[in-house]
């Protein structure tokens, strides 16, 4: 009975747990700690057997700012309201130097994949402010908060939003129910594959910001189907040959500034298909 009323006690704070089972992992803080990592959490949300899995639920429900993750949501208005007519758009390059690869001209799809800060403000310019206030209530965004600047409220810590909230929203794109066209949502979702092999295809955008004294956040939020092939049966409507099993997921964690002492850029992806493998949705072929 104490574990049951427990669980229905996470899941009215879990936004992405409805009509689900939760299960809390307290051993999956071992992935973080081991590498100097103290303060973290991780969602896992098992669709396919209706599971919500969390490491870490107090900080699984705090909101921060999205950092680049938020390109998700600024590539989902754009392509709605036609400021790019689809991931081709090339914009030239602003001037400003952040880093080598990115200093260029460039389309949105390369854009999203090297997480082209310049870039992205330039289309928020163009998005503008009441479009972004229309669709951050719609989807009700995290917080939905905008600081005065189109070109910085997702970086300046003013729109914030929890890995709970990144699983439900990414849940929604997955199943094209985010108040967009299916078209719109279909474009995001090609640009955030980065694997895709004959068992694995996995879906993602990571993001990194300065939260302030010394404090920086870094996050991969996504998803992974798993490919079965299955011989179906000829009256079968589906006639691909395979099913996808989706696993939703959203990982962050913050570390001092001035802590070199691992990529933190890289580990945040090792650790997440550290934890995939182990639950069982990761498999190598």
């Amino acid at each position: 009975m104490k574990s049951l009323l427990a669980a229905i006690i996470i899941c009215l704070g879990l936004s992405s747990c409805t009509d689900s089972h939760i299960k809390d992992h307290p051993d999956w803080g071992s992935y973080f700690t081991k590498n100097g990592i103290n303060d973290a959490c991780f969602m896992l949300r098992d669709h396919n057997h209706d599971l919500v899995h969390i490491y870490n639920k107090e900080r699984c429900l705090e909101r921060f700012s999205p950092a680049s993750t938020f390109k998700i949501f600024n590539s989902l208005v754009a392509l709605e309201v036609g400021v790019a007519e689809d991931d081709a758009l090339v914009l030239p390059w602003d001037g400003v130097h952040r880093r080598p690869e990115v200093d260029t001209a460039m389309n949105m799809r390369d854009a999203f994949r090297l997480s082209n800060v310049g870039y992205y403000q330039e289309i928020a310019r163009r998005i503008g402010r009441q479009n972004f206030k229309h669709y951050l209530d719609s989807v009700k965004y995290g917080n939905m908060e905008m600081s005065d600047s189109v070109t910085q409220f997702w970086l300046d810590n003013s729109l914030k939003i929890s890995a709970d909230e990144q699983v439900g929203f990414i849940k929604k794109l997955y199943f094209n129910e985010l108040p967009f066209l299916e078209r719109t949502q279909n474009i995001v979702k090609s640009m955030m594959l980065r694997e895709d092999s004959t068992t694995n295809r996995l879906y993602y955008k990571t993001g990194t910001n300065n939260l302030g004294k010394d404090s920086m956040i870094y996050w991969v939020v996504g998803y992974l189907e798993h490919v079965v092939p299955v011989k179906e049966d000829p009256k079968s409507m589906n006639k691909s040959g395979v099913r996808n099993y989706p696993y939703f997921f959203a990982l962050n964690f913050t570390v001092a500034g001035t802590n070199s002492n691992q990529n933190w850029l890289d580990l945040r992806i090792s650790i997440l298909k550290q934890i995939l493998h182990d639950y069982g949705a990761y498999r190598n072929d």
